[in-house]
């Protein structure tokens, strides 16, 4: 894979559909954490933890799990009641397991047409732990897009790892798979494409900053802070947009911001939000429909740029398995 580096003076402004100037994304994220794992290694979650002293992964950590499990059997319904009370799209993310063993989630997001992103098969299994084995990667993508196909009822068009931790060589099996998007990188604020060898995959980043794992696990901020916060965020990139579209995208998850002293930052800021024209508030599917359209005339394609990411050699097909000594 690789991605050319364009900086923003070198591209051509982003024109949104009907004139948006500012795509708005709203992300929760429905995930599963197994109990315990057949490890004496520390059981890592793959996100905070709210007790941090860290436990084998065959003892049962309980304040860890429970506190995780409000989310699937509480807070993701605060949160579906706010959005719903808001009239907006919302595009979940949704582990394998996820779809398993708390379905119910799942169904709720399908039974009102929302958007559910593939997004690894359990939380606490990173694909980095396969970056050196090929086929290990593979099994684990393909299993999780077999079961989201089960449980959804059609094929996954995008994916986000658990913790963001994809490989180089995650978005060349996703693009072999025929999925439209990834949204593991953190890059800009803008859609761009990434290239693979089956083809062109829209990446359209995620954030690590407007994410309430950040904001309240991480720095510590109050619920007035939050809406601060998401408020900054929308207010500058909306200004930008007046000459190139803008993308925001807000990263929640329900046992964090959908404890009930926190969740009035995500109910105001969607009051608050709605006030302005001019705003799509949409779905990474569309998004990547869109973009993949008219990508031209924002990056073109034509010439070599001057800087270039593209996958290291440990992980071109065949080298893996072969760890750097």
């Amino acid at each position: 894979m690789y991605y050319d580096f364009v900086p923003m003076p070198e591209r051509n402004p982003l024109k949104w559909p009907n004139g948006a100037r500012l795509a708005v994304i709203v992300t929760f994220n429905l995930e599963y954490w197994d109990l315990t794992k057949d490890t004496e290694a520390p059981y890592y979650a793959g996100g905070p933890a709210i007790l941090p002293d860290p436990l084998p992964g065959n003892v049962a950590d309980i304040p860890n799990f429970t506190w995780r499990e409000y989310g699937q059997r509480v807070g993701i319904w605060r949160l579906f009641d706010i959005a719903e009370r808001a009239g907006i799209p919302v595009s979940c993310t949704m582990n394998a397991k996820m779809g398993l063993e708390r379905p119910q989630a799942i169904k709720h997001c399908v039974d009102r047409g929302w958007e559910l992103v593939a997004h690894n098969y359990v939380q606490s299994d990173l694909l980095t732990n396969y970056y050196f084995d090929e086929e290990g990667e593979r099994e684990l993508v393909l299993e999780t897009l077999k079961v989201y196909n089960d449980v959804v009822g059609k094929p996954a068009t995008g994916w986000l790892s658990s913790s963001l931790r994809g490989n180089p060589s995650t978005v060349e099996i996703l693009a072999e798979q025929g999925l439209l998007y990834t949204t593991d990188y953190l890059n800009d604020d803008q859609p761009y494409l990434i290239h693979t060898e089956s083809g062109p995959i829209v990446s359209i980043p995620y954030t690590n900053e407007v994410n309430d794992f950040m904001i309240f696990m991480r720095r510590g901020n109050t619920t007035d802070e939050a809406f601060d916060l998401f408020k900054e965020q929308f207010d500058t990139l909306y200004a930008e947009g007046a000459t190139s579209g803008r993308l925001m995208n807000l990263g929640l998850h329900p046992h964090v911001v959908g404890q009930p002293f926190r969740a009035r930052c995500v109910r105001e800021f969607l009051d608050y939000a709605k006030q302005f024209p001019d705003v799509w508030w949409t779905t990474r599917e569309e998004i990547a429909k869109w973009y993949l359209k008219n990508h031209e005339s924002h990056i073109p394609t034509k010439k070599r740029r001057k800087g270039r990411t593209q996958s290291p050699p440990n992980q071109a097909p065949g080298r893996r398995g072969k760890k750097a000594v």
